[in-house]
């Protein structure tokens, strides 16, 4: 059982991130939504790793519980959260194997279950999000970036689709007319979830490959690949925004 008040940051992975981190422990949390799993980090006794996609990679984009997923952040008073997500490039200045900090999104999924607020006990809410990622931890990311010198775009609008198929060169085309920068199948509704539980989260987007249209053929084994490789650079840089959070919390 992981102690309550001394867990305070969480990391999210995806696809090809199963070796970030050494796990020591796993718990399963009953929550309203369905059952969720986080697990110890080895030598970070305050991080939890939340593995979206299950721990041995079993859910499809479009099947992750995030309502339960988010919810088991929340009942282990998790203040911060940094996710990692694998993402097409529409851009040629960002080319496979680079790192861009999100700080806008578009949402295109259609069937997922996308708020804790559905209208229970006659209360409705709306939730702000103007603003739909910490500015809190991506400056810490951003600054982190810079002390490893591990260079992270500061910027970048993400647009969700549905998956698990990936997208049509038509619908590329229309994304990066819309003002898309990357385009992947996680990013929504973690995003939004965690701003309605007051979860100070930034998402950390890797491009794997360009996107449909402007290269011919995606192979989701490429994917993998390029990720499970970008594990030497994500988890310095994690670390090192996770320590500059730390500080800054000892600090007030």
């Amino acid at each position: 059982m992981y102690a309550m008040q001394s867990q305070k940051y969480a990391v999210i992975i995806g696809s090809g991130m199963g070796d970030l981190f050494q796990i020591s422990g796993e718990q399963m949390f009953q929550t309203p939504y369905g059952n969720a799993y986080l697990y110890g980090v080895k030598d970070n006794d305050n991080v939890l790793l939340l593995p979206r996609h299950g721990v041995n990679y079993s859910y499809p984009p479009h099947m992750i519980n995030f309502r339960a997923n988010v919810y088991a952040l929340k009942m282990m008073n998790i203040k911060y959260a940094i996710a990692t997500s694998a993402v097409g490039s529409l851009k040629k200045r960002f080319s496979p194997g680079s790192f861009m900090l999100l700080d806008q999104v578009i949402d295109f999924t259609k069937n997922r279950l996308s708020t804790f607020f559905d209208g229970q006990g006659g209360q409705v809410v709306f939730t702000d999000v103007t603003k739909p990622y910490s500015e809190k931890v991506r400056s810490a990311i951003v600054e982190a970036g810079k002390q490893l010198q591990i260079k992270v775009y500061p910027k970048g609008t993400y647009v969700c689709t549905e998956g698990p198929r990936y997208e049509t060169s038509a619908e590329i085309k229309a994304y990066r007319i819309l003002g898309a920068d990357v385009v992947g199948m996680t990013g929504v509704p973690e995003v939004f979830l965690t701003k309605e539980l007051g979860i100070e989260y930034a998402s950390i987007a890797i491009a794997t490959n360009w996107a449909a249209g402007i290269t011919d053929r995606i192979e989701h084994h490429m994917v993998i690949e390029i990720m499970h490789s970008a594990q030497e650079k994500a988890k310095p840089l994690i670390l090192k925004a996770i320590e500059i959070l730390r500080e800054r919390e000892e600090a007030k």
